[in-house]
């Protein structure tokens, strides 16, 4: 092993272990209950609350699928898809923060498919089986891509084994997620989203002196045709460029939605301690959100640039694309140890995206079998001790089965992680909304929407898309908006909430 490849495996160890230390800090520190280990007691700082959040979301894609895209094609698909994102998250903490948080403390609920159920005094607790069914569907793959992540990057930096190195990278997330509960996932979030940012920012600067100098960046990527434009689309294979159509900036937007239904962002609003500091996390969010997804798609431009200048091979395809940043970490690698270093923390920044997101979606997921289908659908009585217990199990077995489909490095189930933001955009994304903002919603329109919205996300993606043309819309669209009349037209055609369910709502008061 060279000095350089020390210098970044070391960063990367450090790393790795800090956040287990985190683990077993929260974990002295005691979850004497499931409203500790799902919630971590509704304590959460306003800084722990936003970054966590942002952290949680942004996954690899950040680091990788971003880049990748306007690496490609130019800024318009990258580009629409960052401002439908942003203002996704903005409304998301405006609208929805707040008035969650209060509403599931007067519903005593502590997880997103609890709170559904006990909105509409579902007792049989049909609301919660199906939320917990779909978070398990759209959740198991979503954390095998980001453990396929973990075996993709350090086999393609070391040559290790693909398969030891995902099971490592599972193991240290399983770990401090079982250990801390919420908190340990929360407070490892915030310090991921802080190596996520540094790497953003070490890598923007070496890449430009690399490529030549910002004017050099400038000229390569004016010299593309459509490759700057909004409104066209740069095409690598032809070098030529086509306009970018209104359906396309519908579509790309759209993604914006999905905020609204993630059961593992909307847990932060939940968990707050203090309603009022909603704001502050708001603006710290949106604030990231933005000049983070700002900067990944300028390190894609800057890529192009590198590989305009003949430092790295220009690249034809997604899945060559989407490596640009560990292809671009490796160059600043070879340049001594000092560096070496600082390349390891851009690649535990690419790691921290992917276990950031993991580790929320496994905590999300374990809540809904352990707490939402053992305990509240199946009735089975467990004590705090078997309660807990559950959980962890439920973590591990989750992980198992996430390992299982990701075993296979050449497996395509990365790609799903834009199918599963549909999924949850449209299942829960419709009902949360309603829920919180429509008196007259009713428990048969709030199971149809989630329904209809869960169904739709398959057949526009697998019968109807394929079509193209016109028809070639992001799923989450159509099946947000198929959702959303579910829900208003059955509600109108069945009697009218009980009184108590009316009163509820209008305690809960405006933001």
């Amino acid at each position: 092993m060279t000095s350089e490849q020390f210098g970044i495996l070391a960063a990367i160890a450090v790393y790795l272990i800090a956040m287990v230390l985190v683990g077993v800090y929260f974990g002295r520190q005691g979850n004497s209950s499931t409203d500790a280990f799902y919630l971590g007691d509704r304590k959460l700082g306003p800084l722990v609350t936003a970054m966590s959040a942002e952290a949680s979301d942004m996954s690899s894609w950040l680091l990788m699928g971003l880049p990748g895209l306007a690496y490609l094609t130019g800024v318009a698909d990258a580009g629409w898809t960052a401002i439908g994102l942003a203002i996704g998250t903005y409304f998301n903490w405006l609208i929805v923060a707040k008035r969650l948080r209060r509403y599931s403390i007067a519903c005593s609920a502590i997880t997103i498919p609890e709170f559904f159920s006990r909105r509409y005094r579902d007792d049989r607790n049909i609301l919660m089986c199906i939320s917990a069914i779909m978070i398990l569907i759209f959740f198991v793959p979503y954390t095998a891509s980001g453990f396929k992540a973990v075996g993709t990057l350090f086999s393609s930096l070391f040559g290790a084994d693909y398969h030891a190195a995902m099971i490592i990278g599972a193991v240290v997330i399983v770990g401090y997620t079982v250990m801390g509960g919420f908190m340990a996932v929360s407070t490892t979030d915030l310090i991921q989203s802080i190596v996520m940012s540094v790497s953003l920012i070490v890598i923007v600067f070496f890449g430009i002196h690399t490529a030549g100098g910002w004017g050099a960046v400038m000229d390569n990527a004016g010299s593309l045709a459509g490759y700057l434009s909004m409104t066209l689309i740069h095409d690598p294979a032809t070098g030529t460029s086509s306009p970018y159509s209104l359906i396309s900036i519908f579509s790309m937007m759209a993604w914006g939605l999905g905020y609204f239904g993630m059961p593992h962002i909307l847990l932060r609003f939940m968990a707050i301690e203090d309603e009022n500091k909603l704001v502050l996390s708001r603006r710290i969010a949106s604030v990231w959100v933005v000049i983070s997804m700002f900067v990944a798609i300028l390190i894609g431009i800057i890529g192009r640039g590198i590989s305009a200048a003949g430092v790295l091979e220009t690249f034809s395809s997604s899945s060559e694309s989407e490596t640009i940043i560990i292809r671009m970490s490796g160059l600043l690698g070879s340049n001594g140890l000092f560096l070496a270093v600082m390349a390891g923390v851009v690649l535990a920044g690419i790691l921290a995206s992917t276990m950031s997101t993991a580790d929320s979606q496994l905590l999300t997921a374990a809540s809904s079998v352990s707490q939402n289908l053992l305990q509240d659908f199946l009735k089975i009585r467990l004590s705090a001790g078997a309660a807990m217990a559950a959980a962890r199990l439920t973590v591990i077995g989750i992980a198992l089965l996430s390992i299982f489909l990701a075993w296979d490095p050449d497996s395509s189930v990365f790609t799903i992680v834009s199918f599963a933001w549909a999924g949850f955009g449209a299942s829960f994304g419709p009902i949360m909304l309603f829920s919180l903002f429509w008196k007259r919603t009713t428990f048969p329109g709030a199971l149809a929407g989630m329904i209809a919205g869960g169904v739709m996300v398959f057949i526009w993606k697998y019968g109807v898309r394929p079509l193209g043309g016109a028809w070639n819309i992001y799923e989450l669209l159509p099946a947000f908006l198929v959702a959303s009349a579910a829900i208003i037209l059955v509600s109108l055609a069945t009697p009218a909430p009980s009184r108590e369910i009316c009163e509820e709502f209008d305690s809960i008061g405006k933001n």
